[in-house]
């Protein structure tokens, strides 16, 4: 039988506001077996306060900015952790979870790129990079360093264009290394409108990671329908064995957006 482990203290971290109820509850469970028990998190407005490696995230995740410039309405970042700046002295780590990296100048770009080149694990860029800022020189540092996958963003359907572009310039990594953030059903989209536009990204030569909306102050249960589209786009699987790749030549099939998408 495993026992308690031996510790001095334990932190519940909660960050969503609809799960703080069950956070509550763990914190008072745990108080029966030690006396020192913190409650916080994001929902509770906690900042960030210095990172360490593994705690309340997986090994191998690092952040090397916090933050972010952007005020995507729908979006937490801005009022939780403010504008964007880096972390001069950053862990290291194979999984980057900043939330825009590309917004850090480009001596911190570097430099995180060159502690990936050492670490034992490939590269994954889960955070998101904003399609609009990957540069040609942000390209080629990733083609020095092994690439697991990245994360960009569609989240509406201006997003488009610019991501039409990001995958043009990522294209030597294959569609399945490619993923893209796709918010659905916000500000009242239909599900035929999401359902377009999860093709749209498909059809671009990557593979969409569907998401549906949920607001800052309550949890929103979907239909089944809509439930079903997100499940759908988040599992590779479902989404080769509906699609199959589409392929020239041993190359990714690409599509271009015409002027009013």
């Amino acid at each position: 039988m495993i026992g308690r482990p031996d510790t001095d203290e334990v932190h519940v971290s909660v960050s969503f506001t609809w799960d703080i109820a069950e956070g509550e509850r763990l914190a008072f469970a745990w108080r029966c077996y030690y006396g020192t028990v913190k409650l916080g998190g994001p929902a509770f407005g906690s900042k960030p306060d210095g990172f360490i490696p593994g705690m309340y995230v997986r090994p191998g995740v690092t952040f090397t900015t916090r933050g972010c410039n952007n005020c995507c309405p729908w979006c937490l970042v801005p009022s939780r952790e403010g504008r964007l700046f880096e972390i001069s002295d950053f862990c290291a780590g194979n999984i980057i979870q900043d939330n825009n990296l590309l917004q850090a100048n480009r001596a911190h770009v570097h430099r995180v790129f060159d502690m990936l080149k050492v670490q034992p694990r490939a590269a994954v860029f889960s955070g998101g990079l904003q399609a609009s800022l990957v540069s040609d020189q942000f390209v080629d540092e990733l083609r020095g360093i092994r690439v697991d996958c990245v994360f960009l963003a569609a989240d509406s359907k201006s997003a488009l264009k610019p991501l039409e572009r990001a995958i043009r310039q990522l294209s030597f990594l294959g569609r399945r290394r490619i993923r893209v953030y796709t918010m659905l059903a916000y500000h009242g989209e239909s599900l035929s409108d999401a359902e377009e536009r999860l093709e749209t990204v498909w059809n671009l030569g990557a593979m969409p990671f569907a998401q549906l909306y949920q607001p800052q102050d309550h949890f929103i249960e979907y239909s089944m329908d809509w439930k079903r589209l997100a499940r759908k786009w988040s599992r590779p699987a479902a989404m080769f064995s509906s699609h199959g790749l589409p392929k020239i030549g041993g190359q990714p099939t690409f599509f271009t957006l015409d002027n009013g998408s």
